[in-house]
């Protein structure tokens, strides 16, 4: 890894897009009287006064860098390409559009840009929406449960608070013969650190809302508890700005991607 100072060519195809735009701005200051270029918003200095960043250039033949970053964006594209429309993989997959999927996930883990998730928590932070997942609710379990007719699932969120190392489970429901009413399952827990790339995971509570909701599932909560309950040990295997990869030690796998907001 060689460290550059870049200069204003634009015929520097290794270049990238912002310092590109700033080259144009600076020969822009060629033509153009300070006086008549405004300030950026917020009362920021003029982009001229800032000071001249200096990027690292990967060395060509290390196979890193800016390569390996296309790669990981690539890699994600096909993922969410192979997981669309599945509904997240929890009423069962061909085999081979889950061998397609844990391939892809195999790759990104391989190339994991964080590899002690653990010490750098604050990428863990924050919220989540649940993208796939291996666990299956299928069979009996599934009519149990009214998903089939009754029932929808819609959406699956985590929110983890490293400050109280807590984290908190959502998944919203809609069931179709109350006037599309809706309501969410939500479990707490509790997580320590237990590697670099570990932690464990205990339950502390569940709660069905709206009340309505809890009569229909009251007579199989357990069973619905138990395919959602958390608590065990989870490996985080992948995790960057915007997707987290996840295997827990039943066997499942989870990917989820970031969330701003999911209005819990």
């Amino acid at each position: 890894m060689v460290t550059k100072l870049v200069q204003p060519s634009m015929t520097d195809s290794h270049v990238s897009s912002l310092i590109c735009r700033t080259m144009n701005i600076m020969n822009l200051q060629r033509f153009v009287p300070a006086s008549r270029i405004n300030t950026s918003r917020f009362g920021e200095r003029p982009l001229w006064f800032r000071p001249i960043t200096i990027i690292k250039v990967a060395d060509h033949s290390s196979g890193s860098g800016l390569v390996e970053d296309e790669t990981l964006v690539q890699k994600k594209r096909e993922l969410y390409q192979a997981v669309e429309g599945i509904k997240w993989g929890i009423f069962g997959l061909p085999s081979a559009k889950k061998s397609e999927i844990e391939s892809l996930v195999k790759q990104l883990e391989s190339q994991n840009p964080t590899p002690h998730p653990t010490l750098e928590l604050e990428k863990v932070a924050g919220c989540w929406r649940l993208v796939y997942s291996t666990i299956s609710i299928l069979g009996a379990k599934r009519t149990k449960l009214g998903l089939r007719e009754i029932i929808s699932l819609d959406d699956f969120f985590q929110t983890i608070d490293i400050s109280k190392s807590k984290a908190v489970n959502v998944i919203k429901f809609s069931a179709r013969g109350l006037s599309l009413m809706s309501g969410q399952l939500s479990i707490e827990a509790s997580f320590k650190i237990a590697s670099t790339t570990r932690v464990d995971i205990n339950f502390e509570n569940s709660t069905i809302t709206p009340d309505q909701l809890m009569n229909l599932f009251r007579k199989n909560y357990d069973l619905l508890l138990g395919i959602f309950n958390p608590e065990g040990w989870l490996e985080i295997t992948y995790v960057d700005d915007n997707m987290r990869i996840g295997r827990d030690d039943k066997g499942n796998i989870f990917v989820q991607e970031r969330f701003e907001d999911s209005n819990s």
